[in-house]
């Protein structure tokens, strides 16, 4: 055992030192290819021509744009300038462009330009080696800060603490995750546990609905269902629920947070009354293309491309027959797994390293602690099912509001509610507060997986893998090939950047007027129809790689909220999924070929 551990540390180690060097001798003796993204945005002129940008539902003032035929903001200028070894002033900039309108005249339209650089497929040597490593080693700290490295070598910046890591963590969006995630999050699991209120939650449900592993399961997979806002929201939220109740079950963690991954971002695409809709439609504009020309044209498109949705469909289904076993092509270790937390009571592995070490108190243990005069207080399942119902009420409540769920204050809500339910209940204060402690320290662990994921994520996105792989794809002839081809590019993008999103930020803008184009091009019989599978393809692909990667949030969440192992949680799923993923291709390619 030592030897085969020593073995793969040595691998390890080579792998970084040779990709490391790499990095260096690309970044310091190669120019990076520069492109630029046009998007047309939205815009109200003011007398004075000047324009009013409306942006998460508010509006601001912005300078006059500039004509695009004078911007500095082109690929022929930045090459040349990387030829140099010079970096432009600005990667983004707004221009007004004359467009025709159809009668023979022209209006005016604003662009929003966005200048990208990338290194070809060296652009995915920093995810690549974060990826690998975390399969030979199975240490996801030193795996992602090994990509980290890398990234900041390609990139020229040899301080990785103050170059990369400070300015990622030290961002609105990372001080987010702490204050959520660690706090709130911890928080609110740590009082769960120490009142008893998870295992109040855990009793009520085997006594009245749950009759053993099979329906413990599906109550996590209904629960995924229910909490269709998606992303990290619902594998919170569903994880935090669950965990107790299939613990209690004997559920392996695998199996658990296969379940809620795979009910969290494919059921927010089903299921799309939530944010997805609008951020996408930002994406979808097509010049020339009547029904694509509004906000409300872009929106209403998405949902009548929802029933394409072959992979999410899929992946929802295959979830439901493995939560009542009967997925017909099983995985080998998730049978292993399940066998062995039904015959020995062990949830994980034996050499796994759970994210969270959270667990159901028992009722012993409960006895102990009122003996000792650290708990003579009572539980109940309302302890559990208020604050949850607070959570959801403030989250699903701010989003009818705002159009978008303020998770902060929902979990704060919840928190505090739960807290003051325990000192209702005579739990000491100075408990409350251990709690919260321990209930924060179970989770140090994902949190700061979490960060670095993102500092990754971020850091692919700047050196441009994605934006060199959709390039790639400009001269497609094969029209049949193109929905096939779009999943394939956004699986590779956001399983290398951890992230669904931004994934449809870069390719959207061009895998839409791409299929367009080829649609008219080839005199396609329904073009909108061919626009909408290779839309859903794109869509669906982000999800499966989001869903997938060892670097993404909800992977990471996932794991944390049901206490599994990383690894073990993205080994088990990734066949799965991929049995999703081929019947989606399979019925894209066909419905292509057969109906458009």
């Amino acid at each position: 055992m030592q030897f085969q551990a020593k073995r793969l540390f040595n691998s390890a180690l080579w792998v970084f030192l040779l990709t490391l060097l790499a990095a260096y001798l690309v970044g310091s003796r190669v120019a990076p290819t520069w492109e630029v993204n046009r998007v047309l945005v939205e815009v109200e002129w003011t007398a004075e021509g000047y324009i009013y940008l409306e942006e998460d539902g508010e509006k601001r003032l912005l300078e006059r744009p500039e004509a695009f035929e004078d911007s500095l903001l082109n690929a022929d200028t930045l090459n040349q300038l990387a030829a140099e070894g010079q970096s432009p002033e600005k990667t983004e900039q707004y221009v007004v462009a004359q467009v025709a309108d159809g009668s023979g005249g022209f209006i005016e339209k604003v662009y929003r330009l966005q200048a990208s650089r990338h290194w070809k497929l060296w652009s995915f040597l920093p995810a690549l080696v974060a990826i690998i490593l975390c399969w030979i080693t199975k240490e996801p700290i030193l795996s992602l800060f090994a990509g980290i490295v890398v990234g900041a070598a390609l990139i020229g910046i040899p301080d990785v603490l103050s170059g990369i890591l400070i300015p990622s963590i030290g961002t609105e969006s990372a001080a987010t995750i702490l204050i959520l995630y660690l706090w709130l999050l911890g928080g609110l699991m740590g009082v769960w546990e120490k009142t008893g209120a998870s295992r109040a939650f855990a009793d009520t449900m085997s006594t009245h609905f749950v009759r053993g592993p099979r329906t413990a399961k599906l109550v996590a997979w209904m629960l995924g269902v229910i909490f269709f806002q998606g992303g990290t929201v619902s594998a919170v939220l569903v994880g935090t629920t669950v965990k107790p109740l299939a613990d209690k079950e004997r559920v392996s963690h695998e199996e658990l947070s296969l379940i809620v991954d795979a009910t969290s971002s494919p059921i927010a695409v089903l299921l799309a009354f939530n944010a997805w809709p609008l951020y996408v439609q930002a994406f979808m504009g097509v010049a020339g293309v009547s029904y694509l020309a509004t906000e409300a044209d872009r929106v209403a498109f998405f949902f009548r491309s929802i029933p394409l949705s072959f992979y999410a469909i899929g992946s929802v289904l295959l979830t439901f027959l493995l939560s009542i076993d009967k997925l017909p092509w099983t995985p080998l270790k998730l049978r292993q797994a399940r066998h062995r937390a039904r015959t020995t009571g062990q949830l994980d592995a034996a050499d796994a390293e759970p994210l969270a070490m959270t667990h159901v108190q028992t009722s012993a243990e409960k006895k102990m602690e009122q003996q000792q005069g650290l708990g003579d207080h009572s539980s109940h399942v309302l302890d559990f099912l208020l604050p949850l119902a607070a959570l959801l009420s403030v989250a699903i409540g701010t989003y009818l509001a705002y159009g978008s769920p303020q998770v902060l204050w929902a979990f704060a809500v919840a928190l505090t509610l739960a807290a003051l339910l325990g000192w209702y209940r005579g739990m000491p204060l100075r408990q409350i507060v251990l709690a919260m402690i321990e209930g924060q320290k179970s989770v140090v662990l994902g949190s700061f997986i979490l960060l670095l994921a993102i500092t990754i994520g971020n850091l692919s996105q700047e050196v441009g893998g994605g934006r060199y792989l959709v390039s790639i794809l400009g001269n497609l002839q094969a029209y049949w090939a193109l929905p096939a081809l779009v999943f394939l590019m956004a699986v590779v993008i956001s399983f290398s950047t951890g992230t669904s999103w931004a994934t449809f930020a870069v390719t959207l803008p061009l895998v839409m007027p791409l299929a367009h184009a080829i649609a008219m091009n080839q005199g396609l019989a329904h073009p909108e129809l061919y626009l909408s599978i290779s839309f859903i393809a794109c869509l669906n692909g982000g999800v499966f790689g989001d869903q997938c990667s060892p670097i993404s949030d909800t992977t990471i969440l996932s794991s944390m909220c049901t206490g599994a192992d990383l690894m073990d949680h993205v080994t088990t799923q990734i066949p799965v999924a991929m049995q999703a993923a081929v019947l989606a291709v399979i019925g894209w390619t066909v419905l292509v070929l057969v109906a458009v």
